[in-house]
């Protein structure tokens, strides 16, 4: 199959699996460009309400205590809304990315594996995953400020302790173990993380993975 993206390599699979780390670190050793988490965003204020409804949204949004009172299903239809109007986003940004530069470009993608398998192949697309619990029971540690946001949201709400453990069912639901089996079972490369592995440890396999190390290797007349 020919590749519709000769330069680009992308990098899907779960939360808090090191995706974003991978790419950032690719692209500086690579001299490449980094399409990190929601890259997309850099075209959401001219977005049509009608065509990106999903993806609007959050951007339209004014009253932010709506977004944690939905309940699991609105919030599932939502993720997956976001998801196909992500990749709309996404396919636009890269076509225009890879015409226009010759270096390689990393990605921290949502486009779907099904989506992936028709413009890619094993060489470019990594899985990453990390246990389903991690994502749920580490969503609010990190110091993002968007997080932080909804967690004192969610705090502020007249039953705190409900409005948490339905967020935190909300997030069960798209973290799921069928999900983590999907990505899993996908046909693409995949790397589990690993508490006691080094983030170079995990860089190297994942150069492995795309061939970088094998390349660069060739390239310095290491064999």
């Amino acid at each position: 199959m020919k590749l519709q993206f000769q330069n680009v390599y992308f990098i899907n699979g779960t939360a808090y699996a090191g995706k974003s780390t991978m790419v950032k670190m690719l692209a500086d050793k690579y001299d490449g460009i980094a399409c990190e988490e929601n890259y997309h965003s850099v075209l959401d204020e001219e977005l049509s309400v009608d065509e990106f409804p999903n993806l609007t949204y959050t951007r339209d949004l004014k009253d932010w205590r709506d977004f944690v009172r939905r309940t699991l299903d609105e919030y599932e239809r939502w993720i997956q809304g976001v998801t196909a109007e992500c990749t709309v986003l996404e396919l636009r940004i890269l076509e225009e990315l890879s015409k226009k530069n010759h270096q390689k470009i990393f990605v921290d993608t949502n486009i779907p594996v099904d989506v992936l398998k028709t413009i890619s192949d094993e060489e470019h697309v990594l899985i990453m995953l990390a246990d389903p619990a991690i994502s749920v029971n580490r969503f609010f540690d990190r110091p993002d400020r968007e997080k932080q946001f909804l967690y004192g949201l969610l705090l502020e709400e007249p039953d705190p302790e409900f409005a948490m453990e339905n967020f935190r069912n909300c997030l069960k639901r798209i973290n799921s173990r069928e999900n983590y089996e999907a990505f899993l079972n996908a046909g693409f490369p995949v790397l589990i993380r690993e508490e006691n592995r080094t983030i170079e440890e995990t860089f190297a396999l994942v150069e492995k993975s795309f061939g970088l190390g094998k390349i660069e290797e060739n390239r310095n007349g290491l064999i």
